[in-house]
Parts: C-alpha cells; structure tokens; sequence
C-alpha cells in the first residue's frame, strides 16, 4: 500500500491529525502546506468515495481546529 493510500484511509476515518501527520511525512512539508493537501485530498475524496463519507461536512470536523 502506498502512502497515499493509507493516508486515504486515515482521512476517511476522521483521523485528521494523524493524516495531516502522515502527509508531512510523506511530502517532506511544513505543517500549512499539509493543511492545504489535506483539504485538497478531502474534496477529491468526497467526489470519488462517497459513500466512505457516512457524517456531515460539520460533523467531519467537529473538534478539530486549525
């Protein structure tokens, strides 16, 4: 499995530190140009797994703060 796989993975588990951990991790960038990837892979991931996505965009993010 590539990184962005199970990045893929963590996003649609609402595991948003850990992913936005794992994009650092695998693009060699700073933290806001992992927020940018994420929210990118995010939108992309609403548009191709949509039914992986079972909770509303506000529930998605309930508790996270950037």
């Amino acid at each position: 499995m590539d990184a962005w796989q199970t990045i893929d993975d963590l996003i649609v588990q609402r595991r948003i530190i850990v992913a936005m951990q794992a994009i650092r991790e695998a693009e060699g960038c700073g933290l806001q140009r992992a927020i940018d990837l994420f929210a990118e892979r995010l939108e992309f991931l609403k548009r191709t797994r949509p039914s992986d996505f079972t909770v509303s965009p506000e529930e998605y993010g309930r508790g996270f703060y950037t």
